[in-house]
């Protein structure tokens, strides 16, 4: 006869109270980390930050915004680069005292973090049965912990709220047919250009009237700005749009996008336009076709994630406050790992890639490529092979994933679609 199915042993008050004490150890040695990888980036000292309110007193004082310009020991010169839609943004803050307005960023910075971080893991935490405030605290805290945010927080940038515009739309109001879907992505696109290839992405997907109505928000609010400031909305996108050298050189190690490895290989020489062109033309037509694949799928994180890094690796400059995009692709490959199927041979190794990948993601991402490096003002360029990887870890990261980031084939039932909606946790 079959031997009778052991039942689990049942879980005593000491087991639940030594859980207890686990998860809150957990949790004290992830917070007790973040200092350490804070404390090299507080050289920067919100310099990003300053350069806005410095540029925004320029301004109201009555020069040309894009006249700005302050040296810098790495980059040169460094100008207002941002659209006139983000100055527009941005001035009433310059009314603030600076300490005022630096704590403002940062308690934002950090809202965003909790908020778009809770979107992403509580239906991951939901579906598989894990707990949820251990689960999230856990969560926001390596949120906390990766160099993008570090950088975000300490150069005082406002990358934050475009994650949260962007996510906004293309985790809920996108895929639930809202009638705003689209406006997050056109406001994120007009208060700063690299949130357009999510623009693309609606096309690709075929979300029509989304992709519409974020073209028409960032047309309304960039006329806007033309109607306030004329001149200088002019001036933008007609010359300053066009010349990368304002915000920085190419070939810096903190420059993550493919012309910025390119630049690497050719340094002190700039590459030909070219071959990057044809690059960035192969790698944006593969990466948005597997987005538009996880849209029709059903997977609307996978989707964004891929776009998102698709977004970085075209861009010409694209430093690393801005690759927040790899924090939703660990969570797609935890949540893809999760569902493998553990009873097979074949889904055990699914299981063990993925988590692997997302744990190598994951120290990358945290230790990062400029956090605990001290690259120089001289040329970047990689001759040595560890040297290449070491200086180009989130490009070629970014081509990893973009070729293996898992698409999940679901349809959220409607007491997910609800809890999305609410951004409920429950206990």
């Amino acid at each position: 006869m079959p031997a009778e199915p052991v039942a689990p042993p049942a879980v005593t008050p000491d087991d639940a109270g030594g859980r207890t004490a686990r998860r809150v150890v957990t949790v004290l040695a992830l917070a007790a980390m973040l200092p350490a990888l804070y404390l090299p980036g507080f050289v920067h000292d919100y310099f990003d930050l300053k350069i806005y309110m410095r540029a925004m007193d320029w301004w109201a004082a009555g020069h040309p915004l894009y006249d700005y310009v302050q040296p810098d020991r790495v980059q040169g010169a460094l100008y207002f680069t941002y659209p006139p839609f983000a100055a527009l943004l941005l001035r009433p803050f310059a009314l603030l005292p600076l300490g005022v307005t630096i704590a403002a960023f940062t308690v934002l910075t950090v809202a965003g973090v909790v908020v778009t971080t809770r979107w992403l893991v509580t239906p991951v935490l939901r579906r598989h049965g894990l707990p949820r405030v251990f689960g999230l605290t856990v969560a926001v805290l390596m949120v906390l912990a990766v160099e993008s945010t570090r950088e975000t927080i300490t150069f005082g940038q406002i990358n934050m709220l475009l994650v949260v515009l962007i996510l906004a739309d293309l985790l809920f109001a996108v895929p639930q047919g809202r009638r705003w879907a689209g406006v997050g992505v056109g406001l994120a696109a007009a208060l700063k250009l690299f949130p357009g290839i999510f623009v693309l992405y609606l096309l690709a997907a075929r979300r029509w009237r989304a992709a519409a109505v974020a073209a028409a928000t960032a047309t309304a609010a960039t006329l806007l700005a033309a109607a306030v400031a004329p001149n200088d909305s002019w001036r933008f996108w007609t010359h300053e749009l066009w010349a990368t050298d304002r915000v920085g050189r190419t070939d810096y190690t903190g420059n993550q996008s493919l012309f910025g490895l390119l630049s690497r290989i050719t340094a002190p020489e700039e590459p030909s336009r070219l071959p990057w062109l044809v690059l960035a033309l192969l790698v944006a037509g593969y990466g948005l076709w597997r987005a538009a694949r996880a849209a029709r799928a059903g997977d609307a994180l996978a989707g964004l994630t891929l776009t998102g890094l698709v977004g970085g690796l075209i861009s010409p400059i694209t430093w690393t406050h801005h690759l927040y995009w790899f924090i939703p692709a660990v969570v797609v490959l935890v949540d893809a790992a999760l569902d493998a199927d553990r009873s097979t041979a074949a889904g055990t190794r699914r299981r063990r890639g993925l988590l692997a990948l997302a744990v190598g993601t994951g120290v990358v991402i945290v230790y990062g490529v400029v956090t605990f490096q001290d690259w120089g003002a001289g040329p970047a360029r990689t001759d040595d092979p560890v040297d290449f990887v070491t200086r180009n870890a989130y490009v070629l990261l970014s081509l990893l994933l973009l070729a293996v980031l898992p698409v999940r084939r679901r349809t959220a039932t409607v007491v997910e679609r609800t809890d999305l909606a609410n951004g409920g946790v429950r206990r």
